[in-house]
Protein backbone atom coordinates (compact mmCIF):
# COMPACT_ATOMS: atom_id res chain seq x y z
CA UNK A 1 0.00 0.00 0.00
CA UNK A 2 0.95 3.72 -0.66
CA UNK A 3 -0.03 6.77 1.64
CA UNK A 4 0.36 10.06 0.01
CA UNK A 5 -1.00 13.37 0.70
CA UNK A 6 -2.14 15.73 -1.63
CA UNK A 7 1.22 18.40 -2.44
CA UNK A 8 -0.20 21.53 -0.77
CA UNK A 9 -0.28 20.03 2.99
CA UNK A 10 3.31 18.52 2.74
CA UNK A 11 5.35 22.02 3.96
CA UNK A 12 2.77 22.57 6.78
CA UNK A 13 2.90 19.04 7.40
CA UNK A 14 6.57 17.84 6.62
CA UNK A 15 8.18 17.89 10.27
CA UNK A 16 5.24 15.27 10.80
CA UNK A 17 6.11 12.50 8.10
CA UNK A 18 10.02 11.84 9.67
CA UNK A 19 8.80 11.57 13.71
CA UNK A 20 9.51 8.87 14.74
CA UNK A 21 5.47 8.31 16.00
CA UNK A 22 4.75 8.79 12.27
CA UNK A 23 7.34 6.16 11.23
CA UNK A 24 5.77 3.64 13.55
CA UNK A 25 2.01 4.90 12.96
CA UNK A 26 2.74 3.80 8.75
CA UNK A 27 3.98 0.65 10.04
CA UNK A 28 1.17 -0.37 12.23
CA UNK A 29 -1.24 0.80 9.33
CA UNK A 30 0.01 -1.20 6.66
CA UNK A 31 0.39 -4.20 8.99
CA UNK A 32 -3.15 -3.65 9.51
CA UNK A 33 -4.13 -3.20 5.94
CA UNK A 34 -2.32 -6.51 5.33
CA UNK A 35 -3.64 -8.85 8.45
CA UNK A 36 -7.38 -7.07 8.57
CA UNK A 37 -10.29 -5.86 7.13
CA UNK A 38 -9.72 -1.68 7.27
CA UNK A 39 -12.05 1.22 6.59
CA UNK A 40 -11.51 3.68 4.48
CA UNK A 41 -9.95 1.96 1.12
CA UNK A 42 -6.52 2.41 1.45
CA UNK A 43 -6.22 5.02 -1.01
CA UNK A 44 -8.76 7.10 0.55
CA UNK A 45 -7.38 7.46 3.96
CA UNK A 46 -6.05 11.19 3.38
CA UNK A 47 -9.29 11.99 1.08
CA UNK A 48 -10.03 15.07 3.35
CA UNK A 49 -6.45 16.44 2.31
CA UNK A 50 -6.88 15.82 -1.46
CA UNK A 51 -10.13 17.65 -1.25
CA UNK A 52 -9.70 20.32 0.39
CA UNK A 53 -6.14 21.79 -0.42
CA UNK A 54 -4.34 23.26 2.65
CA UNK A 55 -4.60 27.14 0.95
CA UNK A 56 -8.20 26.92 0.23
CA UNK A 57 -9.64 25.63 3.43
CA UNK A 58 -12.48 27.86 4.80
CA UNK A 59 -14.35 25.64 7.31
CA UNK A 60 -13.06 22.38 9.69
CA UNK A 61 -15.36 20.08 10.90
CA UNK A 62 -13.80 17.66 13.28
CA UNK A 63 -15.12 13.78 13.74
CA UNK A 64 -13.61 11.11 15.88
CA UNK A 65 -12.95 7.60 13.71
CA UNK A 66 -14.37 6.68 10.71
CA UNK A 67 -17.48 3.98 10.68
CA UNK A 68 -16.52 0.60 10.77
CA UNK A 69 -19.59 -0.61 8.47
CA UNK A 70 -18.58 -2.48 4.96
CA UNK A 71 -18.69 0.85 2.21
CA UNK A 72 -19.56 3.28 4.98
CA UNK A 73 -16.26 5.29 4.88
CA UNK A 74 -14.30 6.96 2.31
CA UNK A 75 -12.23 9.49 4.30
CA UNK A 76 -13.82 12.37 5.37
CA UNK A 77 -15.49 12.49 8.58
CA UNK A 78 -19.53 12.15 8.98
CA UNK A 79 -19.73 11.45 4.90
CA UNK A 80 -20.40 8.19 3.47
CA UNK A 81 -19.99 7.01 -0.24
CA UNK A 82 -22.77 7.62 -2.74
CA UNK A 83 -25.70 5.18 -2.37
CA UNK A 84 -25.04 3.62 1.35
CA UNK A 85 -27.57 4.50 3.58
CA UNK A 86 -27.00 7.78 6.09
CA UNK A 87 -25.86 6.74 9.52
CA UNK A 88 -27.97 8.54 12.10
CA UNK A 89 -25.44 11.51 12.41
CA UNK A 90 -25.68 12.28 8.94
CA UNK A 91 -29.58 12.19 9.12
CA UNK A 92 -29.18 15.24 11.93
CA UNK A 93 -26.96 16.71 9.92
CA UNK A 94 -28.71 16.89 7.16
CA UNK A 95 -31.92 17.56 9.24
CA UNK A 96 -30.16 20.33 10.72
CA UNK A 97 -29.47 22.16 7.40
CA UNK A 98 -32.79 21.63 6.69
CA UNK A 99 -33.99 23.94 8.95
CA UNK A 100 -31.02 26.44 9.48
CA UNK A 101 -30.97 27.15 5.54
CA UNK A 102 -34.31 25.34 3.77
CA UNK A 103 -32.39 23.03 1.79
CA UNK A 104 -34.07 20.34 0.97
CA UNK A 105 -32.79 16.70 2.45
CA UNK A 106 -30.17 15.16 -0.32
CA UNK A 107 -29.97 11.31 -1.39
CA UNK A 108 -26.48 10.99 -0.98
CA UNK A 109 -24.64 11.00 2.03
CA UNK A 110 -20.93 11.88 0.08
CA UNK A 111 -19.67 15.25 1.56
CA UNK A 112 -16.93 15.46 -0.79
CA UNK A 113 -19.36 18.59 -2.32
CA UNK A 114 -18.53 20.51 0.60
CA UNK A 115 -14.59 19.47 0.92
CA UNK A 116 -14.57 20.47 -2.65
CA UNK A 117 -15.50 23.46 -1.58
CA UNK A 118 -12.75 24.37 1.19
CA UNK A 119 -14.22 22.61 4.27
CA UNK A 120 -11.84 19.97 5.47
CA UNK A 121 -13.90 17.35 6.80
CA UNK A 122 -10.80 15.92 9.22
CA UNK A 123 -11.20 12.78 11.96
CA UNK A 124 -9.10 12.67 14.96
CA UNK A 125 -8.68 9.11 13.69
CA UNK A 126 -7.78 8.16 9.88
CA UNK A 127 -8.67 4.71 9.62
CA UNK A 128 -10.48 1.59 11.79
CA UNK A 129 -10.39 -1.92 12.01
CA UNK A 130 -13.96 -3.36 10.41
CA UNK A 131 -16.37 -3.45 12.98
CA UNK A 132 -14.17 -2.48 15.95
CA UNK A 133 -15.48 1.16 16.21
CA UNK A 134 -11.73 2.80 18.00
CA UNK A 135 -9.63 -0.08 17.20
CA UNK A 136 -6.94 2.33 15.74
CA UNK A 137 -6.83 4.55 19.17
CA UNK A 138 -3.55 5.73 20.63
CA UNK A 139 -1.01 4.40 17.81
CA UNK A 140 -0.18 7.91 16.51
CA UNK A 141 -3.20 9.54 14.81
CA UNK A 142 -3.99 11.51 17.50
CA UNK A 143 -1.24 12.99 17.67
CA UNK A 144 -0.55 13.77 13.87
CA UNK A 145 -4.27 15.35 13.41
CA UNK A 146 -3.54 17.37 16.61
CA UNK A 147 -0.30 18.78 14.66
CA UNK A 148 -2.85 19.62 11.62
CA UNK A 149 -5.67 21.77 13.46
CA UNK A 150 -1.81 23.57 15.25
CA UNK A 151 -0.76 23.77 11.69
CA UNK A 152 -3.98 25.13 10.35
CA UNK A 153 -4.29 27.46 13.25
CA UNK A 154 -0.93 29.21 13.13
CA UNK A 155 -0.29 29.37 9.14
CA UNK A 156 -3.57 30.83 8.43
CA UNK A 157 -6.09 33.25 9.71
CA UNK A 158 -10.21 33.45 9.21
CA UNK A 159 -10.86 29.78 9.88
CA UNK A 160 -14.44 28.69 10.80
CA UNK A 161 -13.99 25.58 13.39
CA UNK A 162 -16.91 23.46 13.68
CA UNK A 163 -16.44 21.34 16.84
CA UNK A 164 -19.11 19.18 17.50
CA UNK A 165 -19.39 17.26 21.38
CA UNK A 166 -17.13 16.94 23.91
CA UNK A 167 -14.42 15.31 21.71
CA UNK A 168 -14.19 17.72 19.40
CA UNK A 169 -14.69 20.72 21.66
CA UNK A 170 -11.55 19.83 24.08
CA UNK A 171 -9.33 20.66 20.52
CA UNK A 172 -10.16 24.34 20.76
CA UNK A 173 -7.14 24.87 22.73
CA UNK A 174 -4.96 23.82 19.42
CA UNK A 175 -6.30 26.87 17.90
CA UNK A 176 -6.07 30.27 18.24
CA UNK A 177 -9.16 32.00 19.09
CA UNK A 178 -8.26 35.52 18.01
CA UNK A 179 -7.49 34.82 14.46
CA UNK A 180 -9.97 31.85 13.71
CA UNK A 181 -13.84 31.24 14.46
CA UNK A 182 -14.99 28.35 17.01
CA UNK A 183 -18.39 27.15 16.84
CA UNK A 184 -18.95 24.61 19.49
CA UNK A 185 -22.29 22.42 20.05
CA UNK A 186 -23.79 18.80 20.96
CA UNK A 187 -22.46 15.88 19.25
CA UNK A 188 -25.03 15.70 16.21
CA UNK A 189 -25.33 11.80 17.25
CA UNK A 190 -29.23 10.88 18.51
CA UNK A 191 -27.48 10.52 22.17
CA UNK A 192 -26.57 14.18 22.23
CA UNK A 193 -29.19 15.79 19.78
CA UNK A 194 -32.18 13.94 21.07
CA UNK A 195 -31.41 15.83 24.28
CA UNK A 196 -31.30 19.38 22.73
CA UNK A 197 -27.61 19.71 22.21
CA UNK A 198 -27.49 19.71 18.81
CA UNK A 199 -30.60 20.65 16.50
CA UNK A 200 -31.11 24.64 16.64
CA UNK A 201 -27.11 25.17 16.70
CA UNK A 202 -27.35 27.14 13.30
CA UNK A 203 -23.67 26.20 12.62
CA UNK A 204 -24.15 26.38 8.71
CA UNK A 205 -26.01 29.59 8.19
CA UNK A 206 -23.60 30.93 10.73
CA UNK A 207 -20.58 29.90 9.18
CA UNK A 208 -21.70 31.18 6.02
CA UNK A 209 -22.64 35.01 7.75
CA UNK A 210 -18.68 34.14 9.28
CA UNK A 211 -17.27 33.87 5.69
CA UNK A 212 -19.06 36.61 3.66
CA UNK A 213 -18.00 38.84 6.70
CA UNK A 214 -14.30 38.04 5.47
CA UNK A 215 -15.12 38.59 1.90
CA UNK A 216 -14.93 34.82 1.65
CA UNK A 217 -17.98 32.42 -0.92
CA UNK A 218 -20.36 30.99 1.66
CA UNK A 219 -20.43 27.08 1.39
CA UNK A 220 -23.33 25.68 -0.60
CA UNK A 221 -24.45 22.99 2.45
Amino acid sequence: MTLSMEKSWKQPLESEFDQPYFKGLVEFIKEEYTMHTCYPPDKRIFAAFDHSQFEKTKVVILGQDPYHGPHQANGLCFSVSDGIPHPPSLVNIFKEIAADLGNPYPKSGNLERWADQGVLLLNAILTVRAHEAGSHQRKGWETFTDNVIRAISEEREGIVFLLWGGHAKKKSKLIDGNKHHILTSGHPSPLSANRGYWFGNRHFSTTNALLEQMGKAPIDW
